[in-house]
């Protein structure tokens, strides 16, 4: 069932409307005129509005523009008996979702009203998607380690400088990245990641650059690498440690000239991307060992930004099990748990040599197999199973 307004000033069309969608079972309120309009829907939050365009004080269009300054999420049909294609073009460049002609059809209304009812779905799972990346993205702490990190993240994330992210195992160098992304200029544009040490070295380069139909045997068709798939956005080189010297090379050139070429292809494709690179090596004694190019390691660091260990900040276990509680409630869907202070204390005494990672899967498995109390016997029993 849908919440729906119907703003027209014609009662006849008003009733006839309402007749035809309150049969369907939805909840529909009427408005005599676009301000009585404008304020309904302030005060309430409807799927679909219908609205007239020629109304005596305030004419559809204006209140068009209203609408999708308040709400531009809400598909609004406009109806006219003066309807012409100058005017439905008009409504829909001013952000219209459709526009119906007078006489009303009962069929283009109900064909209208589910594409438009699909649409609102589909924003509505947009955002409550969006809305579980981000939560389980957030770098949470208050610690001055994680601070200085965060205050970083502040001051770079709306340039376009490169970015070397260094750090342990599991402490979270995917959340710097990410946030150093959404943070940015190119926000709306994508976020590609590339972990490097999971693809095999003779297909890093396919896997970054693409490659031409019939550049290696099992090349059947023309692909598109990663870093054409991030044009406009940003790249995001995962464990750059331990990537091949060849494909250095390329990255090198990539960032040099903001051109790449396909494998099997000698055309270079222009690529704007923003680069940040992450590694829990230390590039600098891969470089002593030839593993790592110099010029790429000077090209990568314009920023460095260590992330602390988990051990290095346990001021912040407290907020952290909080937060890694609720989200774990939630994906397990179980109501939500709380943890005691003895508990708390009993996670601080442990040695996190998977840092952030590690710390999530124990609370995942103390919300799985506790009561709706975590107490400090469970964490003993639980956190080091072995």
């Amino acid at each position: 069932m849908a919440k729906i307004l119907i703003i027209d000033d014609e009662r006849s069309i008003r009733n006839t409307l309402k007749d035809i969608l309150t049969f369907e079972n939805h909840n529909v309120d009427l408005a005599e005129d676009g301000k009585t309009g404008l304020q309904l829907a302030a005060d309430n939050a409807y799927d679909i509005i219908f609205c007239d365009i020629k109304m005596p004080q305030m004419d559809g269009i204006e209140v068009l523009e209203s609408l999708h300054e308040s709400a531009p999420e809400v598909p609004v049909v406009m109806i006219s008996g003066h309807g012409n294609i100058e005017t439905a073009v008009e409504a829909i460049k001013k952000g219209a979702f459709d526009f119906i002609p007078k006489p009303l059809d009962l069929n283009r209304i109900m064909i209208t009203l589910r594409n438009a009812l699909d649409k609102s779905n589909l924003i509505m799972e947009t955002k409550t998607l969006k809305k579980k990346v981000n939560m389980k993205y957030q770098m949470i702490g208050e610690s001055a380690a994680i601070q200085k990190v965060k205050d970083m993240i502040e001051r770079v994330a709306p340039t376009d400088a490169r970015v070397l992210i260094t750090g342990e195992n599991g402490t979270g160098k995917e959340v710097v990245a990410r946030w150093l992304h959404e943070k940015s200029n190119r926000a709306q544009a994508p976020f590609i990641e590339v972990n490097c040490a999971a693809i095999p070295s003779e297909l890093i380069e396919s896997e970054l650059f693409g490659h031409e139909k019939g550049a290696f045997t099992s090349a059947i068709k023309q692909r598109k690498g990663k870093f054409e798939q991030a044009d406009g956005g940003t790249i995001f080189l995962d464990e750059i440690g331990d990537m091949s010297l060849s494909a250095q090379a390329k990255v090198l050139r990539a960032l040099q000239e903001n051109k790449i070429t396909r494998v099997g292809s000698d055309k270079d494709i222009d690529v704007n991307v923003r680069v940040i690179a992450a590694t829990n090596k230390n590039l600098s004694s891969e470089i002593e060992k030839t593993n790592f190019r110099e010029d790429l390691y000077h090209r990568l660091s314009v920023i460095l930004i260590h992330v602390p260990s988990l051990n290095s900040r346990k001021d912040d276990i407290p907020l952290l099990a909080d937060y890694f509680i609720e989200l774990s409630c939630a994906e397990q869907n179980v109501p939500l748990k709380k943890i005691s202070e003895g508990a708390i204390e009993e996670l601080k005494k442990i040695n996190w040599t998977g840092n952030i990672r590690e710390f999530r899967n124990v609370i995942e498995r103390l919300v799985i197999l506790c009561g709706n109390l975590i107490n400090a016997e469970d964490v003993i029993a639980y956190a080091r199973p072995l």
